[in-house]
Parts: C-alpha cells; structure tokens; sequence
C-alpha cells in the first residue's frame, strides 16, 4: 500500500464513518478498486479509532458529565440531574451487549462481505431503506421514556452494522429515532455506544498487527490515520447539524443511485 492509497482510505473513512452511509462499505469498494484485498482488517479498525477520537472530542462535556455522575454516586453524594447521566450510562451497557452479541455472530461472516461486494452493494439500500424511515415522526422522547427496550434495539442495530454497507450511525440513529428518542439524543446516544464497540472491534483485530505491517507501512498507516481524523471531525460536526435538522434521509438520494449502479457493474 502506498501513502497515496492510505491518504484516499483515510479521507474515505472519515467522511463516511460519520456520514451514513457506511465506511466500511465504501472502503470494500475502494480497496476492490486499487487492488488491496488482502489488506487486513486491523487496517479498517485503526482507521475507526482515528475517528473514536474524534468522537471522543466533540463529545468530552457529555462524557466528562457521565464520569461525574458515576463519581457523585460512589460518593453517595447524587445529584438530581445524575438519575438521567446514570440511565444512560445503564443504556450504553445494555446496547454494548447486545452489540457484542450480535456482532460476534455475524463477523464469520464479515470476510464473506468484504470479497463479494455486490452484498454491500445490497446493504446499501438497506441503510437507504432505514434512512427514509427517519421520515416518520414521533413524539420526542427523552432517554427515560426509551426504557432499556430502546437500548436494545439500537444496541441490535449497531451489532448488524458489522456488516459492510450497512451504516453503523445511519442505521442506529434511524433506530433511536424510531423508538421516539428526540433528534439531539438520538445522535449522541449513536456515537456513546460507538466507543466501546469500536475499542472491542480494535481488541478482536489486534491478533493482525504482525501481518499488518508486512502490507503497510508505517509512515502510510500514519497518513491514513491522520486524514481520517481531520475529515472524520468536520464529517461528524456537518453530521450532527443534518440530524438535527430532521434531513437525515437526504443521504437515501446518494445511497440509492450507488447500491443499484454497484450491483449492476460489480
């Protein structure tokens, strides 16, 4: 792999990561295109974490807050506000089992999807089909009103988003949003279950490290790294603003076009 390559991959995956319209898919479809199949998985997992950090970032007052409460109430000294930040924090967990659970059972079939892409082809319209589903309005919720049925359905849906061309943010904030959760949430909800998934995704791989390096180079892997993160925060910020403003389905109008042409030329 040369830089170049790595530069196009990390630009790749920090505009899709956040975007929904799944990296991991379009990543299989690029490295079909230059020829890098045999590129190991802990690749695409470096480049995720690249894009943890991002997230990490932008969202620092909401994760800084949880701690707090969690740190309040080993003190036994809970404020009001905490009920809702422990809540969530009880939600994040049961959305990351049911992730693992889903996710472990369907990453025997990972290698399946990323060396026959017409499958990702398909599963691009199934995020569209998810996207268009954010159409449909519901009352706002707040995450007391979810209940831990909602944590697991979402957490459902981020554990199929193991799957390439299905988008891990497009399909659970379609999800959130279904089961009431209002749009700000919604969003921060999808990308607060994304940590320990992505670091669990990163543990799984970390057995490719050796092979790893015996493809890419350091120096490439860098450059990859460092595009995914600068794209990755403006692709999660312009992210937000579009969820926020009730036009996630938008993306359907791109996901549509490509699904139905990859499977015709692929």
């Amino acid at each position: 792999m040369t830089g170049i390559q790595s530069l196009l991959l990390g630009v790749l995956q920090g505009v899709a990561e956040f975007l929904p319209i799944s990296s991991s898919g379009h990543l299989v479809m690029l490295r079909q295109l230059m020829d890098l199949v045999e590129i190991p998985l802990l690749y695409d997992v470096l480049l995720h974490v690249s894009t943890l950090i991002v997230v990490i970032i932008v969202f620092r007052k909401t994760i800084a807050r949880l701690l707090s409460a969690i740190w309040r109430a080993l003190k036994a000294a809970a404020l009001p506000e905490d009920r809702e930040n422990l809540l969530v924090l009880l939600y994040i967990l049961v959305a990351t089992v049911v992730t693992g659970a889903i996710g472990f059972a369907l990453s025997r079939f990972e290698d399946i999807f990323f060396h026959r892409p017409r499958l990702v082809s398909l599963l691009f319209l199934v995020t569209a089909l998810f996207l268009l589903s954010t159409l449909i309005r519901r009352a706002p919720r707040d995450y007391l009103q979810i209940g831990f049925v909602g944590a697991v359905f979402v957490g459902l849906a981020q554990g199929v988003a193991v799957l390439p061309g299905i988008s891990r943010a497009g399909i659970t904030i379609s999800v959130a949003l279904l089961m009431g959760l209002d749009r700000r949430r919604a969003g921060e909800f999808s990308f607060l279950i994304a940590i320990p998934a992505i670091l669990g995704a990163l543990l799984l791989q970390l057995r490719q490290a050796g092979t790893l390096f015996e493809v890419v180079e350091p120096a490439a892997l860098v450059v990859g790294f460092a595009a995914s993160f600068v794209i990755g925060l403006l692709s999660l910020l312009l992210l937000l603003r579009v969820v926020r403003s009730g036009r996630l389905a938008l993306f359907s109008i791109y996901l549509i076009p490509l699904g139905v042409i990859s499977l015709i030329l692929l």
